[in-house]
């Protein structure tokens, strides 16, 4: 089975109304922006490359902020630009998951 894309990576960008937490009051929009752009300048986009999405909750709020990347199933959370830049080199570039940022 061919995949367009070899790895295709969702941002959970949910806000929730009723104050509970949600990825989007943690960081994840401007998470998302920053990996979006950088991994464009990297030329890592594109078919039978990386596509990065935004989706809707992703029903694990407490953890969050987080992305989940496909095939693999790999979830992961992330507190700054340096998280999402280690994600970018060690998963998207070399194919090695970042452990310490694993949400099992």
């Amino acid at each position: 089975m061919n995949n367009f894309y070899q790895y295709h990576v969702f941002f959970c960008l949910n806000q929730r109304d009723n104050g509970e937490a949600c990825c989007m009051d943690k960081g994840a929009e401007a998470a998302f922006d920053h990996m979006k752009a950088r991994a464009k300048k990297l030329g890592l986009t594109g078919e039978g490359k990386t596509r990065i999405n935004r989706s809707g909750c992703l029903d694990r709020c407490g953890l969050g902020p987080l992305m989940v990347i496909y095939p693999q199933a790999v979830w992961y959370t992330f507190v700054d630009n340096e998280d999402i830049d280690e994600i970018i080199e060690s998963h998207l570039v070399n194919g090695k998951v970042v452990e310490r940022l694993l949400i099992t």
